[in-house]
């Protein structure tokens, strides 16, 4: 992960694309974090990103979860 300043991401915007397909970069704002720049090596990358942090998606894997630890749902041998 580098830190670099917004300065610097907006002057060389293609640099910090290649550099963030390898590493996190740390945006800063007057010294301070204000964002993350996190490449993509592929297009489903970017979909499974913001599934993965999608709150409803995660709100309905956690009821899910919650419905098969009260016993409820299919196993797996039943739907043959």
């Amino acid at each position: 992960m580098i830190r670099v300043k917004l300065s610097e991401v907006k002057d060389r915007p293609s640099e910090y694309l290649h550099v963030a397909e390898r590493q996190e970069v740390i945006i800063t704002r007057h010294g301070k974090p204000a964002g993350v720049l996190v490449g993509l090596s592929i297009e489903d990358d970017w979909f499974d990103d913001r599934l993965e942090n999608d709150p409803r998606f995660l709100a309905r894997v956690a009821g899910a979860r919650k419905s098969l630890n009260e016993g409820n749902g299919v196993r797996i041998e039943d739907l043959a």
